[in-house]
């Protein structure tokens, strides 16, 4: 059984930083996006940065220049450095690996909710004005 817990959630004044950690366990495979996402109240779920290995980055353009996705992917864990953080920010950040990629080349931006398959139960993310 999979399991993907996330951990670093919390309240942060604006233009402070947060790091928000990742682990997966119980997968059988390498190949896959992980990612972040993020949601509020009334508003549908958004990719916020997704990875695969050193094939695919990508960030939503509202975080381009101040989050950063890093991964180990041997270990199953992803990781999300939040800098210059916004009220904007403010959020359920959910972390999610993706579906087993079994063919190249990956055309795919890792950002969107059909490209994973396994969810993290959500970490708050305040940021105060």
């Amino acid at each position: 059984r999979v399991q993907v817990v996330e951990s670093g959630g919390g309240a942060v004044q604006a233009g402070g930083s947060l790091r928000l950690s990742c682990g997966a366990s119980g997968l059988t495979y390498q190949r896959k996006c992980m990612g972040w996402f993020r949601q509020v109240p009334g508003k549908a779920r958004e990719g916020v940065a997704g990875q695969y290995g050193d094939i695919v980055t990508s960030y939503a353009d509202s975080v381009k220049g101040r989050f950063i996705i890093s991964q180990d992917n041997e270990k199953n864990e992803v990781y999300l450095e939040m800098n210059s953080l916004k009220p904007e920010d403010t959020g359920v950040y959910y972390c999610a690996i993706g579906n087993h990629i079994t063919h190249a080349p990956y055309t795919w931006s890792c950002l969107g909710a059909p490209e994973y398959y396994y969810w993290g139960q959500g970490t708050l993310v305040t940021v105060c004005a």
